[in-house]
């Protein structure tokens, strides 16, 4: 199982990068550039996944997949959101059919 807890020390580090120098701190220098930027690179990051996963070099795809979420939790970040914000959205959706829980989303 994973230890959700390095989930929670990256999201604190993220947060405390939020007030570091741009040129001292790659997350940083992420916020600094905006949300475009930081979309274009969680982009980058699932299309290296997919790629990874086609190849079936499995440690890769596992690298690719850390990229993917790492990145995304800059952007969560970005917008003070966490992946207790994610966690909770899972614990919601949980026992619930796909095609129910889609319809619910687009029923407003």
């Amino acid at each position: 199982m994973i230890d959700i807890e390095v989930l929670h020390r990256v999201a604190a580090t993220l947060a405390e990068r939020k007030a570091a120098s741009p040129d001292a701190s790659y997350v940083s220098s992420l916020y600094a550039k905006g949300t475009d930027a930081i979309c274009k690179k969680v982009a980058e990051e699932a299309a290296e996944t997919i790629m990874a996963a086609k190849d079936g070099n499995r440690l890769h795809l596992v690298w690719e997949v850390t990229d993917v979420w790492f990145h995304t939790m800059v952007l969560l970040s970005h917008f003070g959101l966490t992946v207790d914000d994610v966690l909770a959205e899972f614990r919601r959706r949980e026992g619930v059919s796909g095609i129910d829980e889609k319809k619910s989303r687009t029923a407003g």
